[in-house]
């Protein structure tokens, strides 16, 4: 019996050990991680001169659905960014944020919600109107949809000047819920976007930063 508890004993000090170890080199890894997927992300991503006009450098992602363990890794690349935070459910802006937003939600075990531009919700919506560079453009989310004090991760493909994830933040905020983080797999930082949507969440991932 002594033998039996002496060897309990070892096994916990073996296992303590791993544990420390791991926990070690685990920021190093976590750092890696990053890395890697943000290359990754760089190599898949197609870059299209002068679309949807002379000028702009498009970043498609659609290269990106064709390689299904990428896809993968960019949502559990998510996940792992999003610990720590009380997650009540994914929202994500049409069109490019249903991609991965789906996906997302899934995974999570959360509640999926779209924001769409005006006029394509059957129920009962709130609508956000906002300026653009040239014009104004204006989304919608049912009503419905949204809990009073959820915790929300707003999604989509892509961070540029930040005017449709506001947007969608506005709605947020109207309807008596929190964007607790925000999540893009691209960011244009010389847009400073990220400046625009500090005042609704300080917690912005994006995968590949430009």
């Amino acid at each position: 019996m002594l033998l039996k508890d002496l060897n309990s004993v070892f096994k916990l000090e073996k296992d303590i050990q791993k544990n420390q170890l791991a926990q070690k080199y685990f920021v190093k890894l976590h750092s890696i991680y990053k890395l890697m997927i943000s290359d990754k992300l760089d190599k898949a991503i197609r870059e299209v001169p002068d679309f949807p006009k002379p000028g702009i450098s498009f970043k498609d992602i659609t290269t990106i659905l064709l390689d299904p363990e990428l896809s993968t890794e960019i949502i559990e690349a998510f996940i792992e960014r999003l610990k720590g935070n009380k997650i009540d459910a994914i929202i994500g802006v049409e069109s490019r944020g249903f991609l991965f937003g789906l996906m997302l939600a899934n995974k999570m075990g959360l509640p999926f919600i779209p924001i769409r531009k005006v006029g394509k919700l059957p129920g009962e919506t709130l609508r956000f109107k906002y300026d653009l560079e040239y014009g104004s453009s204006e989304v919608e989310v049912h009503k419905s949809d949204i809990q009073k004090g959820w915790n929300v991760v707003l999604h989509d493909d892509l961070l540029a000047t930040g005017g449709t994830a506001s947007a969608a933040s506005e709605l947020m905020q109207q309807l008596g819920a929190k964007v607790a983080a925000f999540a893009f797999l691209i960011s244009l930082d010389f847009l400073k976007g990220n400046e625009k949507l500090e005042k609704y969440s300080k917690n912005i991932i994006s995968l590949k930063r430009y």
